[in-house]
C-alpha cells in the first residue's frame, strides 16, 4: 500500500528491490564509477589521439576537477590557514578522502617542518588499472596538475615537488609540499587607501 491508502502493483517476476544504500556507499560506488569513466575517457583518447595528447588533456581536466574540489572543501569546510602545517595536511588529507576511498588509494600525510608538510601514497588503483591495460608505459602521473587545483581552490600558495613515484619505481608516491609566504609590506601612512574600484574596474 501507498502512503495514500492506494496499493500499488504487483512487482514484475524476476525483478528485485532497490537495495537500501546509505549515502556513504552511494558515495563510495560514485567515486569507482567517476575514477572508471576517467580511465576509459584516458584510454579512448590514447586511441584515436596518441599518448601524448592523452596526458596533456588528462592533466587539464584533472586540475579543472581539482580546482572545483578545492572550492567546495574550502566553502564547506573553511579555507585552512596557509601557514599551518597541520591545517593544510588535514585538509590535504579531506581533499584526498573527497575524490577516492581508502581501497583505491592508501595514503597518509605529515608534518615536516614548520612550513612543509608530505604526502605518502603507498598504494593507488589507477596504476593497477594502468598496468593492465598496457599504458603504464609513457603514462604520465596528473598528480601534481590535481593538487596544484586543490591548493588554488582553497586559496593557498604552495611549491610542490614529487619526491619519489611508484609509476617510475619507486617504493612509494611522496609529494614535498612547501607553502609559499607572500612578503610583508606595510601601506604608508601617508598614503590613503580607497575600497573603492576605478571607473573602468567597477563595469
Amino acid at each position: 500500500m501507498s502512503d495514500d491508502g492506494k496499493k500499488l502493483p504487483d512487482r514484475p517476476p524476476g525483478l528485485k528491490s532497490v537495495p537500501d544504500l546509505s549515502e556513504n556507499e552511494l558515495t563510495v560506488a560514485l567515486r569507482q564509477f567517476w575514477w572508471l569513466h576517467d580511465a576509459r575517457w584516458y584510454q579512448g583518447v590514447k586511441k584515436r589521439f596518441g599518448q601524448e595528447v592523452a596526458n596533456e588533456i588528462n592533466a587539464e581536466a584533472l586540475r579543472f576537477v581539482g580546482r572545483r574540489v578545492g572550492t567546495w572543501y574550502a566553502n564547506t569546510h573553511g579555507v585552512p590557514d596557509g601557514s599551518s602545517p597541520a591545517e593544510l595536511a588535514e585538509a590535504v588529507a579531506g581533499l584526498t578522502r573527497t575524490m577516492t576511498t581508502e581501497q583505491m588509494m592508501r595514503s597518509h600525510v605529515e608534518e615536516i617542518g614548520e612550513e612543509s608538510l608530505e604526502t605518502v601514497v603507498t598504494e593507488f588503483f589507477a596504476l593497477r588499472m594502468l598496468k593492465a591495460a598496457r599504458s603504464l608505459e609513457g603514462y604520465e602521473c596528473p598528480c601534481l596538475d590535481m593538487r596544484g587545483g586543490w591548493f588554488e581552490g582553497l586559496g593557498v600558495k604552495v611549491e610542490e615537488t614529487t619526491v619519489e613515484c611508484m609509476r617510475t619505481g619507486g617504493s612509494a608516491c611522496r609529494f614535498h609540499t612547501e607553502v609559499r609566504r607572500e612578503p610583508h609590506t606595510e601601506t604608508p601612512t601617508n598614503v590613503q587607501v580607497s575600497a573603492e574600484l576605478p571607473a573602468e574596474q567597477a563595469s
